[in-house]
Order: C-alpha cells, then structure tokens, then sequence
C-alpha cells in the first residue's frame, strides 16, 4: 500500500476531541491531525500545546462539556470554520477517588455530568452536521475499571457502564444516517490526570495485565482511528478493550 494512502486515512475530516489539552486526548488529536483531519480541540482549560503540535492549525475552543449551552457554541464554530462535522471523540472525563461513606450528592452529579451527561450532548450539537454529508463518527471512552476491584470509584464506574449503554442506543437511532457510534474501554492509562495516584495501586493495577506495564496515551490511538474511519463502516454498537490483556473471556 502506497505510503501516503496508509497515514492520510482522514484526509479531509473535521474531527471534533474533547479533553483535548493533554494525555490521550491529546495523542488522539495529534494522530488524526497526522492523517489528515482538520482538527477542533475542546477542553475546560487551554489546548495551547495541542494547538502547537498541530502547528496552530485548529481550531480551539474552550468549555464544560457537561454544558449543554456549551455544546451548541461548539457546534456552531465548527460549522462556522469548516462547514461540516464527521468525527466526535468524547475523551473528556473526571474520576474523583471517594469511598460510599465519603461521595457526596454533588460528585456524583458532577462525575454524571462530565462522563455521560457529555456524550448526549454532543449528539445533539453534531448530528444535524453530519447529517448533512450522510457520514458521521462517535467514538467515546469508558474505562476497564468497570471490571475492576478498585475501590472509592462507584460514581465513575457506573458513569462509564452508561457511556456504554448510550453508545449501543445511539448506534441504533443513527445507523441509517451514515453514522456509527462506537466506544472504547481503555486501562488505566499514564496521563497527568493520574500521576496523583500511588504507584503502588498502579502497580497493582497494571500487574492483572498479560502486559505488564502502565499504559500510554499512545496505545490508545489506534483503535480510536478505527472507529473513527472509513475502514470501521459497518461496526457500530461496538466497544473495543484496549487494556493489555486484563479483561478475560469468562
């Protein structure tokens, strides 16, 4: 296969990252940028650096995702930029540590927010934009904690499980527009959004593993690209593990 084929897969695209500003969001956002999408970076704080990896061509928005109002600002700057919307990853998430005794009412509700509230959001705003060119990619991040014996994360967990629900309900409401709408179930992943945790928990973490070792935002990407491509026309309602080999079939 022809080089330039192979690294120009999104040659073209509008590719909308959320969480944009550093770890795997911004890996995402690099790599797409590599094969050729036109990038628009979401974050609640500033994707300069991102932005700079890009070579300043992005286009930049700041904002809560868990705001719908925010959302539809969004959308209405990327169609304002480039006319169109195709890809939508919903990276942007938060993972507040609290035991049942200590999670209050508000972490909830905020975890609920950020994590899932998030992704209907985002169909609402770039819908109708896809749906103008009958194309269109979701991908959205999970977590393999779901599946772990980490304790103090029942507000994340249950967020993540319905990040999963959503994106099997909304592959079925959009799948004969063009659209696909597919998730990923990453493991615990070295980004800055975790360098506060003891590494004696990741070490226990990552040690359930078949590959033993912390994850990268890197390792992540690939499967995102996936999902976020041509090649990935016909799975939806799909998620996919991208976590060293902990999840086992049982």
């Amino acid at each position: 296969m022809n080089a330039d084929v192979a690294t120009n897969s999104h040659e073209g695209r509008v590719a909308i990252v959320t969480g944009a500003a550093k770890g795997i969001g911004r890996e995402i956002a690099v790599k797409l940028f590599e094969r050729g999408a036109r990038l628009v970076l979401i974050d609640i704080e500033e994707t300069a650096e991102t932005a700079a990896a890009l070579g300043g061509e992005a286009l930049v928005l700041t904002g809560d995702v868990s705001d719908a109002a925010a959302w539809r600002k969004f959308s209405a700057a990327t169609e304002e930029a480039y006319g169109r919307a195709d890809i939508v990853v919903n990276n942007a998430g938060i993972f507040p540590f609290a035991l049942i005794d200590d999670l209050d009412e508000s972490t909830w509700d905020r975890t609920f927010r950020v994590n899932l509230y998030s992704l209907f959001h985002s169909a609402k705003a770039f819908l109708p934009l896809m749906r103008k060119h009958g194309w269109g990619r979701f991908v959205n991040v999970s977590s393999n904690s779901i599946g772990t014996p980490i304790a103090g994360l029942s507000h994340y967990m249950a967020s993540k499980m319905g990040v999963l629900g959503f994106t099997r309900g909304l592959a079925n409401d959009v799948a004969a527009d063009g659209i696909t709408v597919n998730a990923i179930i990453p493991a615990l992943t070295d980004t800055p959004g975790t360098s506060g945790m003891p590494e004696e928990l990741k070490k226990s973490v990552w040690q359930q593993q078949a590959i033993k070792r912390l994850a990268k935002p890197s390792d992540i990407v690939g499967p995102v690209l996936f999902l976020s491509s041509e090649d990935a026309a016909f799975v939806t309602g799909e998620a996919i593990v991208v976590d060293g080999g902990m999840y086992k079939i049982s």
